[in-house]
């Protein structure tokens, strides 16, 4: 899986709802349900659906290195 791959698909999905699961490490995670907004060279911006005008941001490399995991 390459960066190319992961921006392409996202941008099928640019205004969907997904589901982000973040790994803080040690078995502790966050979960997160979004809508993902917009897509830059090196990161993604989410929005959160339970806090309105919240944006997070996350980077392609925590795609790849499993930090997080995005299920549509």
């Amino acid at each position: 899986m390459t960066i190319d791959d992961i921006k392409k698909d996202l941008k099928k999905h640019v205004g969907h709802d997904a589901y982000i699961k973040y790994s803080l490490g040690r078995n502790k995670y966050e979960s997160y349900h979004v809508t993902i907004k917009e897509l830059y060279d090196y990161v993604f911006l989410v929005e959160l659906k339970k806090k309105q005008n919240r944006i997070k941001s996350f980077s392609y490399a925590d795609v790849i290195t499993k930090t997080i995991r995005i299920d549509y």
